[in-house]
């Protein structure tokens, strides 16, 4: 009979505890793609994109989308799909600023005159690799970009200008880039993931949420206010995440039509979005909701005050500066 050295055992044991407790990165496999929204641009771009990569590679890759925080709340789906315990996460730039600062770039204020504008210029074809690979260094990489909505922010007592902001405490996501500006207008920001908006307006904790309306209509938010003050201080951009060693392990077939699906995706749902926004509006209004417009006054005093701080925060980070500089440049140049 032979024995096996206690030596060669523990290695044995070292080796299979590794496997039970840490992330395992396979070839091919399943692609779990998670979002805190459902029927909204996110979700079909989650949608399009299964299709767009199944018509390239069959099923080689299993996509399984998780819409409506099925996953968990937003910081837990950002912190797996950094882990690798989630393959895909799309999301609002904003949830992931504390993945990667740089992600605050396209949080900017003001910078953009409509959705068609800023269509153009997060896929510009001379930018797109950048932004693709702008967050390689967290282990993230972006393969989907789209137009998600104007800023709005729907409060639980009627609302018509900035003034009337002032004293409320209102949900943001997790960006100094709405932070700071909102301080600066008397409000009192509280990033919450969506998945603990509804108790905290239902119980006081919240005055109102930043969000689009497609997410009001979505989640029937007009079921606890009808109130919506039009900001549109900026574009929600929403970006695709997954996991870089997860995408590396893959073989070069797969990995160029997780590219290409991503791309094609995002290039297909931006009339979507645009039309999706519409009908979301006229939803609103439909379900006993109103949309407050601003004031000229009040716009123009809004935008001076939250460029001027977008600029200021954005310039004065070295991590950001030179991103936020060259972005600007796509942005001008698509003017």
């Amino acid at each position: 009979m032979k024995y096996i050295k206690s030596s060669t055992l523990l290695v044995a044991w070292l080796v299979v505890t590794a496997l039970c407790t840490s992330p395992v990165v396979l070839a091919g496999g399943t692609m779990k793609m998670a979002s805190a929204t459902i029927n909204d641009v996110q979700h079909q771009w989650q949608k399009v994109f299964s299709q767009e990569l199944a018509g390239r590679i069959g099923d080689e890759i299993n996509v399984e989308i998780y819409p409506a925080s099925q996953l968990g709340p937003i910081p837990q789906m950002a912190e797996g799909v950094v882990l690798g315990t989630i393959e895909s996460f799309i999301s609002p730039t904003a949830f992931l600023v504390p993945s990667n600062p740089k992600f605050k770039i396209y949080d900017a204020p003001g910078i953009f005159d409509s959705a068609q504008h800023l269509g153009r210029t997060i896929h510009d074809p001379a930018y797109r690799d950048v932004l693709e690979e702008i967050a390689l260094d967290s282990g993230l990489r972006v393969i989907g970009a789209v137009y998600n909505s104007p800023f709005v922010v729907l409060t639980t007592k009627k609302v018509t200008s900035l003034s009337g902001l002032s004293g409320l405490k209102i949900r943001t996501f997790a960006s100094p880039l709405q932070m700071e500006p909102m301080k600066a207008i008397g409000v009192s920001p509280l990033p919450l993931p969506l998945s603990e908006v509804v108790p905290a307006l239902q119980t006081g904790a919240v005055d109102g949420m930043l969000a689009g309306v497609p997410i009001l209509t979505a989640f029937k938010f007009y079921d606890i206010s009808p109130h919506v003050l039009d900001l549109q201080f900026s574009h929600i951009i929403s970006v695709n995440v997954i996991n870089e060693d997860w995408f590396q392990s893959q073989s070069e077939t797969v990995k160029q039509a997780i590219r290409e699906a991503g791309r094609a995706a995002e290039t297909a749902v931006l009339q979507w979005g645009i039309d999706n926004l519409a009908r979301s509006n006229k939803a609103w209004g439909e379900h006993g909701g109103t949309i407050y417009p601003l004031s000229p006054g009040d716009r123009e005093e809004m935008f001076k005050v939250f460029k001027e701080i977008g600029t200021r925060l954005l310039l004065e980070d070295e991590v950001t500066a030179g991103e936020y500089r060259r972005f600007l440049e796509v942005v001008e140049r698509n003017r």
